[in-house]
């Protein structure tokens, strides 16, 4: 038996039982495959269990059972005391419990619901060709100054053209913190990872150019200097296949979210310190 199986049945034993918490009792059906102090073990949460392993792709044999029973035998056991001890009274452990349960339950409605609603290889694909021309056909590697004024720009600007050096303006001017250290260097990035004023004014400039004018964004006021030019390596499809797929995925549950909000009547009411 290797410790990563003991692990794997360890944490699906301590997830049934916050499920024991929580359900009602056994039915008649529902045999037990163990008894603790007269109080049964049921064949639901072993067979649970052991569906769980084997959809892990682990060998469930006699000796795998024989210590998926014993586990649960000891959690039953700790389970026990901790009751006796008052454990499932306490505030933070009732709170716990209920938080615990609604994860489980909200984690397995979104699992189905993806299953349900799959993310098609076509939207994939059509995800794929939109990154493409994000990242478009060319990359490029600049410096920047960023500042809160446009006159602080232009006089940047005025002294770049008095032969000033643009990094270490940078680190003395500069209120991007990036910026201060490594002389504003932004690296190789592709015009779609930049605010459109930022990406248009880079894609205009010749390489070893400054913008003599200064370029406005939401963060402030920039004086850009590019530093070169290369065409485009966009990520091949298997590279980033799954990436996107969850990225979807993510789109779609957002979406529920947003139609179950709409739907709701939500009061909020603010909550007692």
């Amino acid at each position: 038996m290797t410790r990563k199986l003991y692990m794997k049945i360890t944490l699906s034993a301590l997830l049934a039982f916050v499920a024991i918490g929580m359900s009602t009792a056994a039915t008649a059906a529902d045999t037990a495959v163990a008894t603790v102090n007269g109080k049964p073990i049921k064949q639901s949460l072993y067979d649970y269990i052991t569906k769980d392993a084997a959809a892990r792709g682990q060998n469930v044999d006699d000796n795998v059972r024989n210590v998926i029973i014993n586990r649960l035998v000891s959690s039953e056991l700790i389970y026990q005391e901790a009751q006796r001890s008052g454990y499932d009274k306490q505030a933070d452990f009732v709170a716990k419990q209920e938080l615990a349960g609604r994860e489980l339950l909200v984690n397995s409605y979104l699992e189905d619901y993806l299953k349900k609603n799959p993310v098609s290889d076509a939207a994939v694909k059509a995800e794929y060709e939109k990154y493409k021309q994000e990242v478009g056909d060319k990359e490029y590697s600049a410096r920047h100054i960023l500042v809160s004024t446009e006159a602080e720009a232009k006089d940047i600007i005025a002294q770049l053209g008095k032969g000033a050096d643009f990094a270490k303006l940078a680190k003395e001017k500069s209120k991007d913190p990036g910026g201060k250290e490594n002389g504003g260097d932004l690296g190789w990035f592709a015009p779609g990872s930049m605010v459109k004023p930022f990406s248009e004014a880079v894609s205009k400039m010749k390489k070893g150019s400054y913008t003599t004018d200064p370029v406005q964004t939401q963060f402030g006021w920039h004086v850009i200097k590019l530093e070169d030019v290369r065409d485009a390596q966009p990520m091949p499809f298997e590279k980033v296949q799954a990436a996107l797929k969850k990225q979807l995925q993510q789109r779609q549950l957002e979406k529920l979210l947003s139609d179950l909000r709409s739907k709701a009547k939500i009061v909020e009411n603010p909550p007692k310190k």
